[in-house]
């Protein structure tokens, strides 16, 4: 079995957050993303401790395509510095699992090319 991942990400808008699951769902980068919000941050910023409104994408992907997920993200993130976590998936339901695996492409494969 491989090694599934959640990357979670925020931003601002809830559009951002839509392009973003877009953009990894068409690219089968994401199996499927969570958009969670609004909530509120508080954070370090700039010396300061600062809060904002913002969204939480939660993103169903494999560890082996982390770093183009990354870099996707990253390419459409309007954050200065990014959040872009990934945790691994430790358990799952069996047919989750499977179903996950089977929308997911590997890394040799184009975008919305099936494994």
């Amino acid at each position: 079995m491989h090694d599934f991942i959640q990357i979670t990400t925020t931003v601002e808008h809830k559009k951002d957050a839509e392009t973003i699951a877009h953009e990894l769902l068409h690219k089968r980068l994401a199996a499927c993303v969570q958009i969670v919000g609004p909530m509120t941050s508080h954070f370090w910023w700039n010396d300061t401790i600062d809060r904002a409104a913002e969204y939480l994408c939660l993103i169903k992907s494999r560890k082996d395509l982390y770093p183009r997920a990354e870099a996707a993200i990253r390419n459409m993130h309007p954050y200065d510095v990014p959040e872009i976590i990934a945790t691994p998936i430790v358990a799952g339901g069996r047919d989750y699992m499977q179903w996950l695996d089977a929308e997911l492409c590997s890394p040799e494969k184009k975008a919305g090319e099936k494994e």
